[in-house]
């Protein structure tokens, strides 16, 4: 095939091949410049750049699907977090419930009430506190002096025991406080050492009449002396008489362990105040706002003009966020009812109102007289009176939104997801069925076409001899 006709043939079966490209400009420059020839490497990829314009449009539609993926999940995490808080506050055992104790003579008695503890003052006297029966022996030298031949007994409410000591026995005080501590006998022992010398000490483990033991000495020359005699603890909560074995006295007051520390002065007893954990609930439903308000200023980020891009955000349109900024604001105006318990029946009657974004803003001195001086109100506009009440209910609106399974933020995510795998495949189809077959047939295509153009200098001089423009004779 001549030179000529190699480059008509590229021309035609090129045309079919391109967009966007004019081989024939191209080709037509190449043939007339002083030296011919083609960038085959430099063509081809022109000529697939030009090829793979949808893919930009694909590629450009990944982008805004990852922007919107992106923001979503951000969003469904502000929205979990204020699910969360609402989870919080309707628990039996949440700050709603946490109890704190106050005592009017706390070095007496103290006390400490377990969530959801009925509130109330109760009056409580401590007559006398519990002890621990306790013994010790006569002194010894040291606790490594040698003790003399001889036998002691031990007696508590379950058994007794027998202790030898000297000869064949415990040969100190250090070897018999060894021998009752490894026994387990309710009752441990230890050396006092003092400026006179050392001592056997033998304390009961526990505490009241029931803790009570006793020492006799067998054919020891040892003696013992009962230092404590074990007794309960004698008290008074709201004018009924109670004894307890320990200092610790749980189920005088349902709910409340009291901490008994010193017996009261006569006639005046300590003063104990249950009352609901200001604190918790405070941090609670401040927390509850701040989650809130950080969801609703992401949403208000999707529907803000942007000079930059012309619009508004990615997702402006979802209806997912369209959905949930109603359910934000139905949450915001809730309202309990004629027939709710209690002062308390809208957020604004806790402090909170709503600014003019739609973000809340807390009136923390309302909040802290509303705690203060309506705990059951806010109790019961907070939870109900059977766990119904707004905290449920803004519970069960996100749950909408936020299920795992199949809540509107996964739908949303999901289908985005597989938009992105769709348009993945578009591209890797069009690669593989368009793209490939269309660079293997230009490089060829042009590689034929560059060695066509090579042998043009040769049939051109090859034409002018035909002619008689030799060198010679254009010479002259």
């Amino acid at each position: 095939m001549s030179s000529v006709s190699a480059l008509n043939s590229l021309l035609s079966s090129s045309s079919d091949n391109t967009s966007g490209i004019d081989i024939s400009s191209i080709l037509a420059a190449m043939v007339g410049a002083q030296t011919p020839g083609i960038d085959v490497s430099s063509a081809v990829s022109a000529a697939v750049t030009a090829a793979r314009a949808p893919e930009q449009v694909w590629e450009a539609d990944q982008t805004t699907l990852s922007s919107q993926y992106s923001e979503l999940q951000s969003i469904q995490s502000a929205a979990t977090s204020l699910q969360t808080d609402m989870q919080n506050l309707n628990s039996l055992s949440g700050p709603l419930s946490e109890r704190t104790v106050t005592s009017s003579v706390a070095s007496a008695v103290t006390a400490t009430a377990a969530a959801g503890t009925t509130l109330g003052n109760h009056q409580v006297t401590v007559n006398s506190l519990a002890t621990k029966a306790s013994w010790y022996s006569d002194e010894q030298s040291s606790a490594s002096a040698t003790l003399p031949s001889g036998s002691f007994t031990i007696t508590t409410s379950t058994g007794s025991t027998t202790v030898n000591t000297g000869s064949g026995g415990d040969a100190s005080l250090s070897d018999v406080v060894s021998d009752i501590n490894s026994q387990n006998l309710g009752v441990t022992a230890s050396v006092v050492t003092d400026a006179n010398g050392a001592r056997l000490s033998l304390v009961s483990d526990t505490s009241g009449s029931g803790g009570n033991f006793t020492v006799t000495p067998g054919t020891s020359s040892i003696g013992f002396t009962q230092a404590v005699t074990g007794s309960d603890a004698s008290l008074n909560v709201d004018g009924v008489p109670i004894s307890s074995a320990t200092n610790t006295v749980s189920g005088a007051i349902a709910g409340v362990t009291l901490n008994l520390l010193s017996p009261t002065t006569a006639g005046a007893p300590a003063s104990l105040s249950v009352s609901a954990n200001s604190s918790d609930i405070t941090s609670a439903v401040n927390q509850f706002v701040t989650d809130y308000n950080s969801t609703v200023s992401l949403l208000n980020q999707q529907y803000t003009f942007s000079s930059n891009s012309g619009s508004e955000g990615d997702l402006a349109s979802d209806p997912t966020l369209i959905s949930l900024q109603q359910t934000l604001g139905s949450i915001a105006t809730y309202s309990a009812g004629a027939g709710s318990s209690g002062g308390v029946n809208t957020l604004s009657d806790l402090g909170i109102t709503m600014n003019s974004d739609g973000t809340l803003a807390v009136d923390s001195t309302t909040l802290s007289s509303a705690i203060s001086n309506d705990p059951s109100g806010v109790q019961n506009f907070l939870q109900g009176t059977a766990l119904n009440g707004f905290a449920n209910t803004a519970n069960n609106a996100l749950s909408s939104f936020t299920e795992p399974s199949d809540g509107a933020f996964t739908v949303d995510l999901n289908s985005m997801s597989a938009q992105n795998t769709d348009l993945t495949n578009e591209i890797n189809n069009f690669e593989t069925s368009y793209i490939t077959p269309l660079q293997t047939s230009l490089t060829a295509d042009y590689t034929t076409a560059e060695e066509a153009l090579q042998t043009l200098p040769t049939q051109l001089a090859q034409i002018q001899a035909e002619l008689g423009n030799t060198p010679s004779s254009t010479n002259g």
